[in-house]
């Protein structure tokens, strides 16, 4: 069992940045059972009323080059360093974020990978990554983020049928020619890193060897039995912007958004309008 030290640590410095305005949760309320009836999705509705568009997104000059100090966790490895999200929608989101100027659209590359290994030996659950804008990033500074996660929960609602993602099937091709996912065996920096670029290339997206930058954006999710790759086109679509979370099943939604188109076509039909 994982002894969970950055995560502790997390849940102290959220009690100690909120009192001193540093850290700002939003409210969000579950509406699932008003939209959707299966389970694989978990919709909520996000309360904007207190937030300018900054505030929701950040400065436009780079939070994390300095990092403020109360949202700090610790340092990782010597290229990374791990603090708090500022603005989480869960209690405890974490960050992990390169210490050096690294662009959020470049390739990742084994050490973050090593950095994200690392800190999965103490704290672990769902991480995800968005390339960039059209995928949902809101900063260029390069940052994955995770969601921790206990043994007893499940990693994220669209787990089963990522995993279970049959290529023959036309009836999810649309999604299918957009997505790659695996089951890993080995949790380590190197079997994540090969998979990332292979499925890079399978999806059309370069290879660093080749290619100064990704050829498109996508977003990552990343947990200790599997990984996927999703390719994008879109960043929002009838007031719903999507980022890795909501192709592992969160989806988050505003007043400017079409709740009525949602109702009528479901969250996964939404997700095919990104790819």
């Amino acid at each position: 069992m994982n002894k969970e030290i950055y995560w502790e640590k997390a849940l102290y410095q959220t009690k100690k940045a909120i009192s001193s305005n540093s850290l700002f949760p939003l409210k969000t309320n579950d509406i699932t059972k008003d939209i959707y009836s299966k389970k694989d999705f978990i919709i909520r509705e996000l309360d904007i009323s207190k937030f300018t568009k900054n505030k929701l997104y950040g400065p436009q000059i780079n939070p994390f080059q300095p990092w403020e100090k109360l949202l700090e966790l610790g340092s990782i490895n010597d290229t990374h360093h791990l603090i708090l999200n500022k603005y989480p929608v869960q209690i405890g989101h974490i960050l992990l974020i390169t210490k050096k100027w690294m662009p959020q659209d470049g390739w990742l590359d084994i050490n973050d990978w090593r950095a994200l290994i690392e800190v999965s030996k103490d704290t672990n659950g769902l991480w995800f990554f968005n390339s960039g804008p059209i995928a949902g990033a809101s900063q260029p500074h390069r940052h994955l983020q995770l969601l921790r996660r206990n043994n007893e929960e499940i990693i994220c609602p669209r787990e089963n049928w990522l995993l279970n993602l049959n290529k023959s099937n036309p009836k999810h091709s649309k999604l299918q020619k957009s997505i790659c996912v695996k089951r890993i065996n080995t949790f380590d920096a190197n079997t994540i890193n090969d998979n990332y670029l292979n499925f890079c290339e399978e999806l059309d997206l370069g290879n660093p060897n080749k290619n100064k930058k990704p050829l498109g954006y996508y977003n990552l999710l990343v947990t200790n039995k599997w990984i996927a790759i999703i390719k994008r086109k879109k960043d929002n679509i009838q007031g719903f912007s999507i980022n890795a979370l909501g192709f592992a099943g969160y989806i988050l939604v505003t007043n400017y958004s079409n709740i009525n188109l949602l109702k009528r076509r479901g969250p996964e039909n939404l997700l095919e309008n990104f790819i």
